[in-house]
């Protein structure tokens, strides 16, 4: 299984360390309750190999081997991380090994740098972080830790896997926990919220949970689905939007901002607004599941299958 204990030593002297009061139990209790597959995944990260690399995490996520891999060996490795599919987030280029994940996630990380505070030294926590794509993009930049938090075992597993192929860098952990289950810390200088806040039954509590992480002017990173129309405008899907059933509440660039200032945030702006393309999200060889052209109208991809408007995604950046 995998062991948090060095994460736990790791905070035990900086800012997080009020985090020990809690999440040692929380973690053992997790534990008892994972999908029954979790065992099996988190042994995959145990058939990585130990080779020395060269690490580019500042243009993308990269291992080079000092020493290459024979075709036999990337075989095998390959075996293995298949064995972790879907994966969804990245892509990664790990030991000659390119996994092409649904998302093209750099897109996104590329839209959205340029308009962050310097990510130097900072502590950063990521909510809803997946497989932590966007994570090693953060250590690229210079972050002195980044936490990332989501409950899914999987993607748990695929983090671990993926550190393994970095050379064990700790630079990055994951958590895997919800925002919801976390005690107020007032310690990372950065939060990022990216694709969380439409899933979320109550989204100004999903808010003010995000500022209560955040140190005294630190910056808010939201970046979630919206719609085109006023500070009134929010679409609630009846049953499904894109086929997903867990869409609960898309508002308006200008309704999202509201919420924000409502709980508090201030300096709130947005900085960039792109509709999703077939590019960005697509079927690839590390997908089994469907992918976002199967959830738009065929004849009309400004449209959902739902016959709502296509995902058109936003970044807002506030402080505490």
């Amino acid at each position: 299984m995998i062991d948090f204990r060095p994460f736990y030593q790791q905070i035990a002297t900086t800012n997080l360390s009020a985090w020990l009061e809690t999440l040692p139990a929380q973690l053992k209790q997790w534990e008892k309750t994972t999908h029954g597959d979790y065992a099996k995944w988190a042994k995959i990260a145990d058939f990585m190999p130990n080779s020395t690399a060269c690490i580019n995490l500042k243009d993308k996520v990269e291992s080079i081997p000092t020493e290459p891999l024979s075709a036999g060996e990337q075989q095998r490795i390959v075996h293995h991380l298949k064995q972790l599919m879907p994966w969804r987030k990245g892509p990664y280029h790990l030991h000659g090994i390119h996994i092409d994940t649904e998302w093209r996630s750099d897109f996104k990380w590329d839209r959205v740098l340029p308009h962050l505070a310097p990510l130097k030294d900072r502590t950063i926590l990521d909510v809803g972080c997946g497989s932590g794509y966007h994570m090693w993009r953060m250590v690229g930049e210079g972050a002195k830790m980044v936490v990332g938090i989501d409950p899914t075992e999987l993607f748990l597993c695929q983090f671990e896997v993926v550190r393994k192929l970095l050379g064990n860098d700790r630079r990055a952990n994951l958590i895997p926990l919800g925002i919801e289950e976390m005690q107020p810390l007032a310690a990372f200088d950065t939060v990022f919220s990216m694709g969380v806040l439409y899933h979320r039954k109550s989204p100004l509590d999903h808010l003010s949970q995000l500022k209560a992480q955040l140190v005294k002017g630190g910056e808010l990173v939201l970046e979630t689905l919206v719609i085109d129309g006023d500070v009134n405008d929010v679409l609630v899907p009846a049953d499904r939007y894109a086929k997903m059933k867990n869409v609960y509440f898309i508002p308006s660039v200008p309704a999202l901002i509201n919420w924000l200032e409502k709980v508090g945030f201030k300096n709130v702006r947005c900085v960039e607004q792109a509709i999703t393309t077939l590019e960005e999200q697509r079927k690839t060889d590390w997908l089994e599941n469907e992918s976002l052209v199967d959830f738009l109208d065929p004849n009309d991809h400004s449209k959902t299958i739902e016959g709502l408007p296509a995902p058109k995604r936003a970044v807002i950046l506030a402080n505490s």
